[in-house]
C-alpha cells in the first residue's frame, strides 16, 4: 500500500511527505553534469540524490532519489518475502504448540503412533492370510497338473491355474503396499518424535523450522488426541 502512494506521487508531494518545512535550498548534480539549485526538490534530479541546506550553505538533510518502477517492484518482492516469512513462523509456532498440547509426554505420543498404525497392520496381517490360504488351494492344483506333464493343461484346471496366479500377485503388491505404509508411518512419527523432545527439552516453539510434509499433516490430523488414543 505504502509502495503505490510513493509511485503515484509527485516530487513536490514526495518532498512534503518527508517532512520539509520552511526557507529551504536543494542542489543536485543532474545527468549532464550540471548543478541546478531550487527552492523545492528538483524534477530533473528525481533520479538522483538532491543535498537539502541551510542558509549558511551546510547540508541539512540527503533527499534520495524518487525509486524506479524496478526499484519498487523489487522492495514489493522483498515484502512479500518477508511478510511469508513471518506468517511460516507464525504458522510453526502454532503448530509446534499444537503438538505439545497434543502429546504432553512420550507415552501419549506413543499411542497415537500404534492407533495410527493399528488398522494398515491389521490390513497387513489380513493379506498375508489371504496369501496363505491361495498357497494353500494352489498346492492340489500342481499335485494334479503333474499328471499332465508334458501335455496340455485342462481347460478348466489351467484356468483356475491362472486365477490362483493372478490373485497371488495381486495379494502380493498389496502387502507390498501396506508394509510400505506402514514403514511411512513409523517414519513420520519418527520426524515428529524428534521434533517432541527437543520442544519438550525447551526449545522455542517455532524455532524448528517448517513442519513435514502434506502427507505427514494428513497423518496429524487424522491421529487420534492423547483421550482417544488410551481407550
Amino acid at each position: 500500500m505504502l509502495l503505490a502512494l510513493l509511485l503515484a506521487a509527485t516530487p513536490l508531494t514526495w518532498a512534503q511527505m518527508s517532512g520539509f518545512t520552511g526557507p529551504r535550498i536543494f542542489t543536485c548534480v543532474d545527468s549532464s553534469g550540471k548543478r541546478l539549485t531550487s527552492d523545492r526538490v528538483i524534477p530533473e534530479c528525481s533520479a538522483r540524490e538532491q543535498r537539502v541546506l541551510n542558509a549558511d550553505g551546510s547540508v541539512k538533510r540527503v533527499v534520495r532519489p524518487v525509486p524506479t518502477e524496478a526499484e519498487y517492484a523489487e522492495a514489493e518482492a522483498r515484502e512479500r518475502e518477508a511478510a511469508a516469512e513471518r506468517v511460516a513462523r507464525q504458522d510453526a509456532i502454532r503448530r509446534d504448540r499444537s503438538l505439545m498440547t497434543r502429546y504432553p509426554n512420550e507415552a501419549s505420543h506413543r499411542r497415537a503412533r500404534e492407533a495410527a498404525l493399528e488398522s494398515v497392520r491389521l490390513s497387513v496381517r489380513t493379506s498375508e492370510s489371504r496369501v496363505k490360504l491361495l498357497m494353500a488351494e494352489r498346492k492340489p492344483l500342481l499335485d494334479e497338473a503333474q499328471f499332465y506333464a508334458g501335455k496340455a493343461l485342462p481347460l478348466k484346471l489351467k484356468t483356475q491355474l491362472d486365477a490362483n496366479d493372478a490373485a497371488l500377485d495381486a495379494q502380493r503388491v498389496l502387502v507390498q503396499n501396506q508394509q510400505s505404509e506402514v514403514a511411512r508411518i513409523e517414519g513420520y512419527y519418527d520426524a515428529e518424535l524428534g521434533r517432541l523432545r527437543k520442544l519438550w527439552a525447551g526449545v522455542q516453539p517455532g524455532s524448528l523450522g517448517t513442519s513435514v510434509s502434506p502427507m505427514a499433516a494428513a497423518l496429524a490430523s487424522a491421529a487420534p488426541t492423547p483421550k482417544d488414543a488410551t481407550r
